[in-house]
């Protein structure tokens, strides 16, 4: 009777529910049914704690929920008519009243708003379970991407560490010549360059996207005729050559110029990667009234179809030996905080063609 699917019965349904209900003490650390088990009717907590628990992916037992006196649990038996989807066990001694599905049948065939209040409840039930599998589900999706970052972060901060030890091991040890300390010193910098740029990665790649008042009115011209002879300084260490086919249009863009830097470095440096016996990049700009476009075309093996659906992904290193897999995740939220886009497109004996488009500030 202190059940809110049960106290508001009119005196006739309440009656019935009195002779149907059968009183059942179970004590603590015991079954009251079975994950698998008949359904077989409606259980009311009346005193002590009920816990209802699954065996979830894995074989793992997961605790679905506790309930306490007034609350009803198996009410999907009389709906469904299925084997149990969940174990229900006394937590503390309990009192449980139990009815049995015909009796509740009947029961709901007497009284429509009994009827409407136990589709309610089986509603609401329904909606909290949902909730905390979505809870769950998010959490082991951010427990997953934890993994893959640190193995990927790990697994790359390794080689850069074993050249470095390596390296000064050489520097330390006696009866070195000179060229070869030299040789050591120079590993060690490149090596320390490189892990300064994984941890840039990482940064840009956590860091929260601008606000609009961090965004700053540039000229897009002047912008990239900028960064061009960093660009092709850093391409000819690497035999690499950058052409640009054509100076950029003088619209201005609204962005961060350090951000939008590293989106250049990162498409660059990824043309350089696929190309270790040297090879061109071109660069090339196309302008409208409502967006400038730029392309950055290598002379590579071009992009396999496999890999086009998941490059922007993070973590992602597409065979690559090294690097965090975040670059192109970097490049893609960069341009998307810049309200702007970002895709790649394949033509037959070309290269890589990545290509990101900004909004022409008005």
């Amino acid at each position: 009777e202190s059940n809110a699917l049960f106290k508001n019965l009119p005196p006739k349904e309440m009656a019935m529910l009195r002779k149907a209900a059968q009183e059942r003490r179970v004590a603590a650390g015991t079954e009251i049914f079975s994950e698998g088990g008949p359904g077989d009717g409606i259980y009311a907590v009346g005193e002590g704690v009920v816990e209802i628990s699954a065996v979830v992916g894995g074989g793992e037992r997961r605790v679905l929920c506790q309930l306490g006196p007034g609350e009803i649990f198996g009410e999907m038996a009389v709906v469904d008519e299925m084997p149990r989807s969940a174990t229900a066990r006394a937590i503390a001694d309990t009192t449980v009243y139990f009815i049995a599905r015909p009796a509740m049948l009947e029961l709901l065939r007497c009284s429509a708003e009994l009827a409407f209040w136990t589709l309610q409840e089986v509603s609401r039930r329904l909606r909290e379970f949902n909730r905390a599998h979505l809870r769950e589900v998010v959490q082991a999706e951010r427990l997953a991407v934890l993994g893959n970052f640190a193995r990927s972060i790990i697994h790359d901060l390794k080689t850069p560490l074993t050249v470095i030890s390596l390296s000064a091991d050489v520097i330390c040890m006696e009866g070195v010549t000179v060229e070869r300390r030299a040789q050591a010193c120079d590993r060690i910098r490149k090596q320390v360059q490189r892990l300064s740029d994984m941890a840039e990665d990482v940064l840009d790649f956590t860091r929260a996207g601008p606000l609009e008042a961090g965004l700053a009115r540039m000229n897009y011209g002047g912008f990239v005729g900028g960064i061009l002879p960093e660009l092709r300084t850093d391409a000819e260490t690497r035999s690499v050559e950058i052409q640009a086919d054509s100076p950029p249009a003088a619209v201005e863009v609204r962005i961060e110029p350090h951000r939008l830097q590293r989106v250049f470095l990162n498409l660059v440096h990824n043309a350089m990667d696929v190309m270790p016996l040297g090879g061109k990049i071109f660069i090339r700009f196309h302008a409208d009234a409502d967006e400038i476009a730029t392309e950055v075309e290598d002379t590579g093996a071009g992009i396999a179809p496999e890999v086009a659906a998941r490059l922007f992904q993070p973590f992602a290193t597409h065979g690559k030996r090294h690097g965090t897999g975040l670059g192109l995740s970097f490049c893609k939220k960069t341009v998307e905080d810049f309200g702007g886009r970002i895709w790649v497109r394949q033509l037959p004996r070309h290269g890589a063609i990545f290509c990101f488009a900004l909004p022409v500030a008005k």
